[in-house]
This record gives C-alpha cells, sequence and structure tokens, in this order.
C-alpha cells in the first residue's frame, strides 16, 4: 500500500511542473499612445481637432454677431419681417450644429479606422512573440488587478511595434 501511495505522489508531482501554463499581460492603450504610429495618429487628429475647433468658433461668432445686430434691429424691423429673420438665424444655428455633429463623427470615424488598422497589425507581432515565448494566455492589463512587473510584455511589443509599422497613411 506505501508503494501505491509512493508512486502515485510521485507520478503527481511529476506531472504538475508540465500543466504550468506561462501568462502574461499587455497594455493595449499604452501601445496605441506611445508607439510611433499610435503617436503619429494622435498629432493628425489632435491637429485636425483644432483646425474644426477655429473654423467652428469663426461660425459660432458670426451667429452671435448676427444675433445681437437682429436684436439691436428688434425696434425698427416690422414683426413679420423680424420673425422671418430669427427664423432664418435659428436656420442658421440648426445647420451650423449639424455640421458641427457631422465633423465630430468623420474624425472619431477616422480614429476608429485607424486604431482598428494599427490593432490588425499588431494581432500578428503579439501572436509571434507568444509562440517564441511559449506564453499561453495574455491578457488586456486593465483586467489585471495585481500582477507581476515581470509578467508585463508591453514594452517588448511596443519595441516590435515600432520595428514593424514605421508610418500611417492619412
Amino acid at each position: 500500500m506505501r508503494k501505491v501511495l509512493f508512486y502515485l505522489f510521485l507520478f503527481v508531482n511529476i506531472q504538475t511542473p508540465s500543466a504550468k501554463a506561462e501568462i502574461a499581460y499587455i497594455d493595449i492603450n499604452l501601445i496605441l499612445k506611445t508607439s510611433e504610429v499610435g503617436k503619429q495618429l494622435n498629432l493628425h487628429i489632435n491637429k485636425k481637432k483644432s483646425e474644426f475647433t477655429k473654423k467652428f468658433k469663426l461660425i459660432e461668432s458670426e451667429l452671435i454677431k448676427k444675433e445681437k445686430s437682429l436684436l439691436a434691429q428688434q425696434n425698427i424691423l416690422s414683426k413679420e419681417e423680424f420673425e422671418n429673420k430669427i427664423k432664418l438665424l435659428a436656420k442658421e444655428v440648426q445647420d451650423y450644429k449639424e455640421n458641427k455633429k457631422k465633423n465630430i463623427e468623420i474624425l472619431n470615424q477616422f480614429k476608429m479606422e485607424k486604431t482598428k488598422e494599427i490593432l490588425t497589425e499588431l494581432n500578428p507581432i503579439i501572436s509571434n512573440f507568444v509562440e517564441v515565448n511559449s506564453i499561453s494566455i495574455v491578457m488586456p492589463k486593465k483586467n489585471i488587478i495585481v500582477g507581476k512587473k515581470s509578467l508585463d510584455i508591453t514594452e517588448k511589443i511596443l519595441i516590435l511595434l515600432n520595428k514593424s509599422i514605421v508610418k500611417l497613411n492619412f
């Protein structure tokens, strides 16, 4: 009986180490922000946002001027003419809001498409790294509460991504 327990114990101890899974985690957001292509994308998007902001502030200031001018003319104009001008101004304001919303949506769509391109390029890099380093599971860092810093492969993947992708086409 002792021999059976001894062999059973020995067999269990021998099998356990081979069942060990290698786990790593990665911070995708950090990669998207600090990689060369990520920086290019963020710079391009910020530039576009700045252009849109300038353009829309000019339009907004023009609309405010028109409103003030119209209010100043309220006693001079006939009631009917004043109401028509108010309707035209309201239409311009509505068009402004729709145009601004449309431009924001276009910019967000552009950002999503380019981020998807980066992630498409990143996926084979991560897969290859996992294969070469015998890693069983890679988890996103946002789902990790506590983990050893040695399990973080973000910097290694960032280096590989920077070597792989130099520039995005805008």
